[in-house]
């Protein structure tokens, strides 16, 4: 294809993928109700807790904030209500170039990346109520936690954000691996560094009396990182045999 044939096409993937994710955001502004719902729970159970309902809520400072939330999180699940369309669009697209093994290796990527991930947001819904009821227990007593809606959003977004991420940094370093750029003996040098970064990230995300919590949590992040140290060290040995076997014969000797 030439170049010009190339933009036509690539303009055509757009298209279509800003369809779906258009199409998308409306079916999730509907259902904005339900996740707002679940997100806020544990602001329900500090009012609960602290047996100050009208003291503990959820505050909207601006005419439009209400709307201007919702069409954020409508956003946000646009986003993955479409991935199935904008991924399928950038794979259709990038495809034609690619080989044989290339295709294999970004299948296995994609493959474990994308279920991590929800496994790494589902990890964080599961330790949000206990970060927001830790730092509750710092409200001094008969002072009102109004907890400002934007700024709610954002702390509940960027934490599934970053624990998902956290959960696929394992598959990027395979990647790194697969591609040259770091070898599994190096990976593997570096666990003192990632037990401590598990441990400290676990005893953060939940609260200090939950011990098992933070040794669950930070032992799922140990394990990812050796997983994927070990798969690391396996391509290693695989590609020093292989490298071995194209050598010539008075080399090999």
């Amino acid at each position: 294809m030439s170049l010009g044939q190339h933009l036509v096409e690539l303009k055509k993937r757009l298209i279509i993928s800003a369809i779906g994710l258009v199409a998308a955001m409306v079916v999730a502004f509907l259902i904005t109700d339900p996740v707002l719902s679940l997100i806020t729970e544990p602001i329900r159970e500090v009012a609960e807790s602290r047996g100050e309902a009208g003291r503990v809520e959820l505050m909207f400072s601006t005419v439009t904030s209400g709307f201007d939330l919702r069409l954020r999180m409508a956003f946000a699940l646009g986003i993955l209500m479409a991935a199935p369309i904008w991924m399928w669009q950038i794979w259709a697209f990038v495809t034609p170039g690619l080989t044989r093994k290339e295709i294999r290796y970004t299948i296995g990527f994609v493959g474990a990346a994308v279920p991590l991930f929800f496994a790494g947001c589902a990890t964080g819904l599961l330790v949000m109520p206990n970060i927001v009821t830790l730092m509750a227990g710092f409200v001094p007593d008969g002072a009102a936690a109004f907890y400002d809606a934007s700024y709610y959003y954002d702390f509940v977004f960027k934490l599934l954000l970053f624990v998902g991420v956290a959960y696929v940094l394992p598959v990027f370093l395979v990647a790194l691996n697969l591609a040259g750029i770091i070898s599994g003996r190096a990976i593997l040098g570096g666990w003192r560094i990632a037990v401590i970064v598990a441990v400290v990230f676990a005893a953060l995300a939940t609260p200090p009396a939950d011990v098992a919590s933070t040794f669950i949590l930070a032992g799922i992040m140990t394990l990812l990182f050796f997983a994927a140290a070990g798969l690391s060290l396996l391509f290693d040995r695989r590609r020093a045999r292989r490298d071995q076997a194209l050598l010539p014969p008075e080399t090999a000797a």
